[in-house]
């Protein structure tokens, strides 16, 4: 999928805006005793500069390098520094427990790689690091505001749930959200949210 993405994001216009996600404005509070941040799937950058504004010091990852250069861009405008890196996380290793915190909002993977990815981030962060996601659910099909239409790109409360077994759960959601983020994400979506405090 990496090729899609790459051209996806080659445009001038933020493919999915500038701003960023709700869910992690409304969550960054728990990110601040926390300094280094991964940001997973970071596309365009706009949660990595968002954070970076909050004085975290960001890396920001993803597989199409049309979107990092335009997580770059955007850090200028804002007069932040982002870093970033080209990596594939189907095929690519994560440096091990080298953050203090992870994101990733609306990763789109096969529900055969989910868990891989989900351990990827559970395995950047030290013991105590915060983890926060926001994906698509499988009821999102049902409204057409956004996401892959292929039902085995969207998550399962019951599995990520099932995932966070001997961890700390801080806050988790299964149901309806009002996003607007740009032309590819608007309108009332059904998410999962889960913020993760690492054992």
């Amino acid at each position: 999928m990496g090729n899609v993405w790459h051209e996806r994001f080659k445009s001038e216009e933020y493919y999915y805006g500038e701003e960023p996600n709700v869910f992690i404005q409304q969550q960054a509070f728990r990110l601040e005793p926390y300094r280094k941040v991964i940001a997973f799937a970071e596309g365009e950058g706009r949660n990595a500069v968002f954070l970076a504004k909050r004085n975290h010091e960001v890396t920001a990852i993803d597989y199409a390098e049309s979107g990092l250069q335009k997580t770059k861009k955007l850090a200028r405008k804002h007069a932040v520094e982002v870093h970033t890196q080209k990596l594939d996380l189907l095929a690519e290793d994560v440096p091990n427990e080298e953050y203090d915190a992870a994101i990733m909002v609306f990763g789109h993977f096969h529900k055969d790689d989910q868990a891989m990815v989900l351990n990827k981030m559970k395995n950047a962060i030290k013991p105590k690091g915060i983890m926060m996601l926001e994906v698509y659910s499988k009821d999102q099909l049902k409204y057409g505001t956004g996401g892959p239409p292929d039902p085995d790109l969207l998550y399962d409360p019951k599995e990520i749930l099932a995932w966070c077994e001997g961890h700390e759960v801080l806050h988790f959601f299964y149901g309806e959200q009002e996003r607007v983020e740009g032309k590819a994400h608007t309108g009332l979506a059904h998410v999962i949210q889960l913020v993760l405090r690492k054992k």
